[in-house]
C-alpha cells in the first residue's frame, strides 16, 4: 500500500498513511507547520493513526539536521510498550480474571498514585548513577524512585491477552511518568524564551526549538536520553510485577513465569538514525521504529485486537509505523457522547473497569485498528494477533 495522502508546504512535503478524508484540518495544518521549518529533512512522514497533537500531530515522524523541537517528542518522554508471550498453559491462567485483576492492581499503583515503598530492584537501578542535573534542581528525584514501576493513567494500561494459537500475553503501556513530564515542560518552556529572545518567527509557538550545538541542545538530548531509558525501566519492572502475580495465580509460588518472546519499544521518543545516507535526529511522536526485522507493537483500544509486528524497514516512513489505533475524537468529547453502559457493551468479554472515570477510553473513541492495520501494510507484517481478556486502566 502506497503513501494515500500528500500535502505541501514551504520547505518540504509531508506523507500520510491514511486517506485524506479521515484526517482533522487542524492536523493538516499541524502537519504542514512542522514541514515548513528550515531544519526538517526530507519530508515528514505521517501514521495510519494521525491526529491532532501538541504543536506536532501524534502519529508524525520527523527528521531534522540541526535541531530539535522538545515539544514533538512530547511530555510523556520515552512513552511505549512492553509485550510477553508465555510459556505457561492458558488454562492455568485464564480463571478467576477478576481475582487476577485485583492481583495486579494491588502491586501496580495506577493514576497518579506511586509506590509507597522502594523494592531492591528500583533501589538497584544503574540509572540513578546518571540522573541529569535537572532532576536535582527540580527535586524529582525521590519521586521519580517512587514512581518506577507504575502506570500513571489517560490511555495507559496493562491487559493478559491470548493470540490465534491459544498463547497467553502481558501486555502494558506506559512511559516516563512525572520525572518525564517535569523535564520535558521545563525544557518546552525554556526553548520558547528561546525563541522569543532570538526574536524567531514560528508558525506555533510550540514548534519552539534548540538548535544543535548549543548548550541547550546538549542539556535536552542529555535529559531525553536518560528519561526514554527511565521508561523502558519503568515498563521492565511493571512486567517483572504483573510476573510475579501470575506466577502466584497460577500456583508457582514466586518461580519465574517463563516466556518466549518479549519486545519493549519507545513511541514518544528522538534518537539518531541515518536515513537517506545522512546521520539525522529522527522524533517520532505516536510512532514505532520499524527497520528491517525490528519487533513493535500496536495496540488497538480496550476493546480491540492488537498486533505483535516486525518491520519492512520502509525508508518513506523513515523506518517507522503507526503506534495504535489514534484517537478520533476528544476525551470531553468521549464523556459527553457515551454512557457507562456503552462502555460495558463496548468491552463484553473483558475484565477491566467499567464506570465513568474510563468512558473517554471507550473503543468507539478510537479509529478502526483493524484500518489502520491495512493502511501500513508496506511498513509492517504482522507476528501475532492479541485480544485481551483482561484490562487494568490508570
Amino acid at each position: 500500500m502506497p503513501v494515500l495522502t500528500n500535502l505541501t508546504s514551504s520547505h518540504v512535503p509531508v506523507k500520510i498513511w491514511a486517506p485524506e478524508a479521515e484526517i482533522e484540518t487542524q492536523a493538516k495544518q499541524q502537519l504542514q507547520n512542522v514541514a515548513s521549518l528550515p531544519f526538517v529533512f526530507k519530508h515528514v512522514s505521517a501514521m495510519p493513526d494521525v491526529h491532532l497533537g501538541i504543536g506536532a500531530t501524534v502519529g508524525s515522524v520527523i527528521a531534522t539536521k540541526g535541531a530539535v523541537i522538545p515539544a514533538a517528542v512530547g511530555v510523556d518522554i520515552g512513552c511505549g510498550m512492553i509485550a510477553a508471550r508465555l510459556n505457561i498453559e492458558p488454562d492455568r491462567v485464564l480463571h478467576d480474571l477478576d481475582r487476577l485483576r485485583a492481583g495486579i492492581e494491588a502491586a501496580i499503583p495506577v493514576g497518579t498514585e506511586s509506590n509507597t515503598r522502594l523494592t531492591s530492584r528500583v533501589q538497584e537501578w544503574s540509572g540513578w548513577k546518571h540522573a541529569p542535573e535537572l532532576v536535582s534542581l527540580l527535586r524529582l528525584k525521590e519521586k521519580a524512585a517512587l514512581q518506577l514501576g507504575t502506570l500513571g493513567g489517560g490511555n495507559h494500561f496493562i491487559e493478559i491477552c491470548t493470540d490465534a494459537d491459544g498463547s497467553v500475553w502481558v501486555m502494558l503501556h506506559s512511559g516516563s511518568r512525572n520525572v518525564g513530564k517535569s523535564l520535558a515542560e521545563e525544557h518546552i518552556r525554556h526553548a520558547k524564551g528561546e525563541m522569543k529572545r532570538l526574536a524567531t518567527k514560528l508558525p506555533d509557538p510550540d514548534l519552539a526549538y534548540y538548535v544543535e550545538g548549543t548548550p541547550e541542545y546538549e542539556n535536552y538530548m542529555r535529559d531525553l536520553e536518560w528519561a526514554q531509558a527511565y521508561a523502558l525501566e519503568n515498563r521492565e519492572e511493571m512486567l517483572k510485577r504483573v510476573l510475579d502475580v501470575i506466577s502466584h495465580h497460577v500456583g508457582m509460588k514466586g518461580a519465574p513465569v517463563p516466556f518466549s518472546m518479549k519486545v519493549n519499544c519507545h513511541h514518544n521518543y528522538a534518537t539518531r538514525e541515518v536515513h537517506y545516507g545522512e546521520n539525522v535526529l529522527v522524533t517520532r511522536k505516536g510512532a514505532v521504529r520499524a527497520a528491517q526485522g525490528d519487533m513493535g507493537i500496536i495496540p488497538g483500544s480496550m476493546g480491540a485486537r492488537s498486533y505483535i509486528v516486525r518491520g519492512k524497514g520502509n525508508p518513506e516512513s523513515f523506518n517507522s509505523c503507526a503506534h495504535g489505533a489514534g484517537r478520533r475524537m476528544s476525551r470531553s468529547e468521549a464523556k459527553r457522547r457515551f454512557t457507562v453502559k456503552d462502555l460495558i457493551e463496548e468491552t463484553a468479554g473483558v475484565e477491566c473497569r467499567k464506570d465513568f472515570h474510563v468512558v473517554d477510553e471507550i473503543p468507539s473513541a478510537y479509529k478502526d485498528i483493524d484500518q489502520v492495520m491495512q493502511n501500513q501494510r508496506d511498513l509492517v507484517e504482522v507476528v501475532a494477533v492479541l485480544k485481551q481478556v483482561l484490562c487494568v486502566k490508570g
